[in-house]
């Protein structure tokens, strides 16, 4: 079915999960939206990312999606119950991977960087519960992380210095497995893979998400059967710069092909 899949974060953090469902997926025409004027959603109050993310779903059902992406930790945690019970749509939200870590652990500990939201978020405690209560699971927000990356400060000092403050105590708390429970933090990754050293393997859920994301789509036949090019168009709620960086430099996008459009209003 020739109808678009629509993708939205808080930022451009959700390219990196926008990435794998292109790859999964070559075929779909994406529409994704970053809420950049309205980033970060992690110190939000559960109330107002469940108005921007409504406002943003009904910006794709305007489009004809076929399937929302929450590719948003904290939106995931704060919105997408709402989300589901309101819109016929089927929905498919982030969440840490603490089950993965959890069940590959060797030292019985693991870390899990994250926003605030994501953290304090009913779906991280159930999973905690449920997959990691004999597991030590060391917890540490990413304070400021999110504003790096949507400034293109990924690779920075500044960067280095907060995941070297963030990420050190955990290893030296014995954490064989870190998660990246934003999807901002990939694109940080070359960084965590240096200080965390070897011996720490990085989880990134995005491949997991894009794998639900293919499942859904072929158990309720959706996939899209049409061999063009697929259309990928891309809005901002405010500036595009960072956005189209990331898409050329560290997604090898031809922008050129694509729809982009900043400063978009819901």
């Amino acid at each position: 079915m020739k109808q678009p899949i629509g993708v939205f974060d808080s930022g451009v953090g959700g390219l990196s999960v926008w990435k794998e469902i292109a790859a999964l997926l070559p075929h779909e025409d994406i529409i994704y939206f970053a809420d950049n004027a309205n980033c970060p959603y992690g110190p939000k109050s559960k109330e107002e990312v469940i108005e921007l993310s409504t406002a943003i779903v009904k910006f794709f059902i305007s489009q004809n999606v076929k399937l929302v992406v929450v590719a948003c930790n904290t939106a995931t945690a704060a919105a997408i119950e709402h989300l589901r019970r309101s819109y016929e749509l089927p929905f498919v939200g982030m969440e840490p991977a603490v089950k993965p870590a959890a069940i590959l652990t060797k030292t019985k500990c693991v870390g899990i960087l994250a926003t605030a939201g994501t953290l304090g978020g009913k779906l991280f405690k159930a999973t905690t519960e449920r997959y990691a209560s004999d597991i030590r699971v060391v917890k540490q927000v990413g304070t400021g992380l999110v504003e790096l990356v949507e400034r293109g400060e990924q690779y920075s000092s500044k960067a280095e210095e907060l995941l070297r403050k963030y990420v050190q105590p955990m290893v030296k708390k014995g954490a064989d497995h870190i998660v990246l429970g934003c999807t901002h933090y990939p694109f940080f990754r070359p960084l965590v893979d240096r200080i965390a050293g070897e011996g720490v393997t990085i989880i990134d859920p995005a491949p997991a998400v894009a794998r639900r994301v293919k499942d859904i789509l072929e158990d309720q036949h959706l996939i899209s059967d049409d061999a063009d090019t697929p259309k990928y168009c891309f809005y901002s709620s405010g500036t595009s710069s960072t956005m189209v960086n990331l898409l050329v430099e560290a997604l090898h996008v031809d922008v050129n092909s694509a729809l982009v459009e900043e400063n978009w209003s819901l």
